[in-house]
């Protein structure tokens, strides 16, 4: 696994809140999380659109350490794991719709291929008419 040379220098707030929210998949997780509840990984995987496994567990493995999500790990056999979003992550999701709210003011360009979770969020059209 890649190790960064140099520590982070996160210096204030807002840095941080970018690092933590930052990337391409981060929000995307935290979104699916908020509106399906707990999920097994072969459940998130198939709600997210074009991401590898890779990708899928390096963002979930960082989400957990910022304590958005919760991991559960049950002893069965064949093993199970549940991830759902833990009190912090749903003290973020009114941030990702106020910035999606936002961004949906900007941003105007349309095209075929819409994120799934975008196609069923109800805070970009629902909201964004209000505020234009």
């Amino acid at each position: 696994m890649y190790q960064p040379k140099l520590e982070k220098d996160i210096r204030c707030p807002l840095e941080y809140g970018l690092d933590v929210f930052g990337g391409k998949w981060k929000s995307r997780i935290l979104c699916v999380l908020a509106k399906q509840g707990t999920l097994r990984y072969s459940q998130l995987r198939q709600e997210m659109i074009n991401i590898t496994d890779a990708v899928l567990a390096s963002a979930l493995k960082e989400l957990i350490g910022d304590g958005l999500i919760i991991r559960k790990q049950f002893d069965e056999i064949p093993p199970r794991v549940e991830y759902q979003l833990s009190e912090k992550g749903y003290s973020a999701i009114p941030i990702l719709q106020s910035i999606c709210i936002w961004s949906g003011g900007y941003y105007k360009e349309k095209s075929d291929f819409t994120v799934r979770q975008c196609e069923r969020c109800d805070f970009t059209e629902n909201q964004t008419a209000g505020h234009q």
